[in-house]
């Protein structure tokens, strides 16, 4: 009985913590990209405000994940790089089930100046962005090439927990690609990482 209850308790909170819709297919246009998004700046933003003559990088976030922060300076990288390529960056916190805590509004301003992010940092309310882009993870990334179709979803690279390790940047590799105006050889990878903590 304890096995069984365990395991109901913890599909419960998985459930909570990870519903997603059906997740946004290669080719898709940029979803929602109108929505008023609040960045830490305190100003409003929106998805096609923050994309750049060459595309757009989406990346669901948070400040609280331990594969999000080991990943950060890598992140800071691939952003920066995406940046210099004249594609834009926004990364989305959808945290809602932590809004009262690590991944408050609060928390997300200190965590963008302390990591000395140069691009959006945005509030998902309720999820809404998630869940139309049937994100799960953090992080997770979406690359749309200048006409705001969907070319690379998934990871930044091939190894969460090793730098050194790396063989492939997909991100990377896909940037490159978009900016070139050529096909993104891999345009789905699978991301590692915490699941996107839903209000239940």
């Amino acid at each position: 009985m304890k096995v069984a209850f365990f395991t109901l308790s913890v599909t419960a909170l998985l459930t909570a913590f990870s519903i997603v819709t059906a997740e946004l297919p290669i080719g898709a246009d940029l979803p929602n990209g109108d929505a008023a998004l609040k960045d830490i700046s305190g100003k409003d933003i929106t998805l096609k405000k923050a994309m750049k003559e060459n595309g757009l990088l989406v990346m669901f976030s948070c400040n609280t994940c331990p594969v999000v922060k080991g990943y950060q300076e890598r992140t800071n990288e691939i952003c920066n790089y995406a940046l210099g390529k004249k594609v834009g960056v926004i990364l989305l916190n959808s945290n809602e089930g932590g809004r009262e805590g690590g991944d408050s509004f609060d928390a997300m301003k200190a965590y963008g100046s302390r990591n000395a992010y140069k691009w959006y940092y945005a509030v998902d309310k309720d999820n809404v962005l998630a869940d139309v882009f049937g994100a799960s993870r953090t992080p997770e990334c979406y690359l749309f090439d200048k006409n705001g179709k969907l070319v690379y979803k998934g990871a930044i690279d091939d190894n969460p927990e090793d730098t050194d390790a790396v063989k492939t940047k997909y991100l990377q590799s896909a940037i490159d690609a978009t900016v070139a105006g050529k096909d993104v050889a891999t345009k789905e990878t699978r991301s590692v990482g915490c699941g996107i903590k839903r209000k239940g």
